[in-house]
């Protein structure tokens, strides 16, 4: 027996002091911490003991512009490449910015679940760029869990359009942890008790106590140590010592005063309901999947913030051509009053042509001025995009914004494959991936429920080693002393001699047991059983859905980019034969074989031509962009280090600036 009482007391120590039997051992390799799972270095001593009740402030938000921004700025322009505008949306863009906060969101998820306690889950919402006012037509299929496909609204579009918010709702949220088998708390906990009281009770009888009323002054220090296991169980260890003195005789009290103490190991365990490590651990799992989840939704953001600042770049690009398409028209309109005016002085031509002339002038005048006010808008746009003050810097409030790449459509190549297309988007599209840890948390939560569903069988044992010492009562009664048994000596001395017998284990206790408990029908733990499991086949539904989804998206990305080449072919030997055509007309007036009517409407097909093309340009980088982003190509295609952007500092040096001479 005595063997059988070492061995669950040394099995107690071992799981109170072993990590071993702690939530809180790796997993699995985690991403590398951000501030909330670093420990401080400078703990040590004082500070270490008081670093776990103290709080921890988060670093301040940075709303200081990268200097990449103030390098492209010269005499009042702002010089941008293609790279360079990704890199300071990367920097800059508060969209970005916003979504860093949530990897250490999850990371404080994970210290809860290292205490066992719930979780409260991130927010998996991601902010859609802003559209901009547009060149050419929106492009790229809407991409399930990662928002629209932005594009440009067509060439007359009004103002710019606002940014818009798609919600993905939370991820390992409180509302299902909550059901299902409980998990320890893995913190230990220590409690002190101490105290001190004097009584004085008057009493009916002296037969009990020897006095008419009795005196008590009584005190006690009391420690308690708890500790969850990982198992499902707890060791709880107390040390209990106690000090009373009372005013009754001898006779009565041999040890007055007296001190009591023990020493109590208790280790408690289930065997059914809330037995085993994964069960227990899971929210610890949960949590790191969690810390990956917040890593593909920041993945997400980057992606849509970088395609949107794409479509922005080319459909600025658009718009200055667009610009360049409508001043080229007013310059036609002004060569044919010039040269109208001059048929009429020599009277070759009737004084009603300048009137018309004059008309078409003035109309190609409001198509530029319409051109140049959606570039301005779109600046607008892409400022604050790229910076985190927005327009309240004046230096790039007022600077104009210069793109310094042109698009370029490839020549027609062969239909891709489909499905190579198909694999590599269920590879690298983050929905999928984020899709699937969703599915495992929810196969985690669902053992909780599962767990819910047996008895409750625990099995309990217990070790109590006790001890008691006092002084020999001086209070006389009334029975003489030697007609009194005198007290034994072992128990006469003070604390030391209390601590002597509970080391030596003079007076032990020692128990084991079982508790059973049956809940009949259990309609609470099937019902919660089967929501979870209805639960699971919908997100299995799900994530069909979004396969079927992806590979639709794909196939549309494809015809997309095939048909925008094909529409920015027709548009160019459109514009040729417009021009050939404005050039038979303009000869055939000279000679008197034509009317101004059918000039003017030449030039009108010439600049409406034009401005196909340019759209149609923009459309085909846009089909581009809607490509690469339902294939999960966006961050290969345009070398995007995710820790750089997470990290918000972007290696690559800026863009060399154009000659001083080179105008925009």
């Amino acid at each position: 027996m005595k063997t059988l009482r070492a061995l669950v007391a040394l099995l107690c120590v071992v799981t109170l002091v072993h990590p071993a039997f702690a939530a809180d051992q790796a997993q699995e390799p985690q991403p590398a911490p951000t501030w909330v799972l670093q420990k401080r270095e400078d703990a040590g001593g004082l500070k270490a003991i008081v670093a776990p009740y103290q709080q921890r402030e988060a670093p301040p938000v940075n709303y200081a512009n990268s200097n990449r921004l103030e390098a492209l700025l010269r005499a009042g322009n702002l010089y941008l490449s293609l790279s360079d505008a990704i890199a300071l949306a990367l920097e800059n863009n508060l969209d970005v910015e916003l979504s860093r906060y949530r990897a250490p969101t999850a990371e404080a998820d994970i210290l809860r679940a290292k205490s066992g306690s719930l979780l409260q889950g991130i927010d998996t919402s991601i902010t859609q760029g802003a559209a901009g006012v547009g060149a050419g037509a929106a492009a790229g299929a809407q991409l399930v869990g990662g928002g629209a496909g932005a594009g440009a609204g067509a060439a007359g579009g009004g103002g710019a359009q606002q940014q818009q918010t798609t919600v993905g709702g939370t991820f390992g949220g409180l509302q299902i942890q909550q059901i299902g088998a409980n998990v320890p708390n893995y913190d230990p906990l220590i409690q002190f008790n101490t105290n001190w009281f004097h009584r004085t009770r008057p009493l009916t009888s002296r037969f009990v106590t020897g006095t008419t009323f009795l005196v008590q002054e009584t005190s006690a220090a009391n420690f308690q140590i708890q500790q969850g296991l990982a198992t499902g169980g707890q060791v709880t260890f107390a040390w209990d010592n106690s000090y009373l003195k009372e005013n009754t005789p001898y006779d009565r009290n041999q040890l007055n005063p007296a001190r009591t103490g023990a020493f109590r190991l208790i280790f408690s365990q289930p065997l059914l309901q809330g037995w085993g490590l994964a069960l227990n651990r899971r929210f610890l799992t949960i949590a790191n999947n969690t810390r990956r989840v917040a890593d593909i939704v920041f993945e997400r953001q980057v992606i849509e913030t970088v395609s949107a600042v794409i479509r922005l770049y080319w459909d600025l690009v658009s718009l200055r051509e667009e610009v360049k398409v409508q001043q080229q028209a007013v310059e036609l309109a002004q060569k044919l009053l010039s040269d109208n005016r001059k048929q009429v002085e020599i009277g070759t031509l009737a004084p009603i042509e300048i009137v018309r002339a004059e008309s078409e002038l003035a109309s190609a005048q409001q198509r530029l001025i319409n051109a140049e006010t959606q570039v301005l808008q779109q600046e607008i746009v892409i400022k604050n995009a790229l910076s985190r003050t927005g327009l309240a810097s004046p230096a790039v409030a007022t600077a104009r914004i210069v793109p310094t790449d042109v698009i370029r459509v490839a020549e027609e190549a062969p239909m891709p494959q489909v499905e190579p297309l198909v694999q590599m988007a269920n590879q690298k599209r983050p929905e999928l991936r984020e899709t699937r840890l969703s599915l495992e948390n929810s196969h985690l939560q669902m053992m909780g429920n599962k767990s819910a569903l047996r008895p409750q069988l625990s099995a309990f044992a217990f070790a109590q080693n006790n001890g008691l010492a006092g002084q020999i009562n001086e209070i006389t009664g009334t029975i003489p002393p030697e007609l009194v048994t005198p007290p034994d000596p072992f128990f006469l001395g003070g604390f030391g001699r209390t601590m002597e017998q509970i080391f030596r284990r003079n007076f032990p206790d020692y128990g084991v047991g079982v508790q059973l408990q049956i809940p009949l029908r259990n309609r609470n733990a099937q019902g919660n059983m089967i929501q979870s499991q209805l639960t699971l086949r919908q997100q299995e539904i799900r994530l069909r859905q979004l396969e079927n989804q992806i590979r639709s998206d794909v196939e549309n990305a494809i015809i997309g980019l095939r048909q925008a080449q094909a529409r920015y072919q027709a548009a160019a030997k459109s514009r040729v034969l417009s021009e050939q055509t404005l050039d038979a007309e303009q000869k055939k007036y000279a000679l008197g074989a034509s009317t101004i009517f059918l000039v003017i409407q030449a030039q009108r097909d010439l600049a409406a031509a034009r401005s196909t093309e340019v759209a149609s340009q923009s459309s085909y980088a846009n089909a581009q962009v809607g490509f690469y982003r339902a294939t999960g190509q966006v961050l290969d295609q345009y070398n995007i280090a995710l820790k750089e952007a997470y990290q918000g500092q972007i290696s690559r040096a800026p863009s060399p600036l154009p000659p001083e001479e080179a105008k925009p």
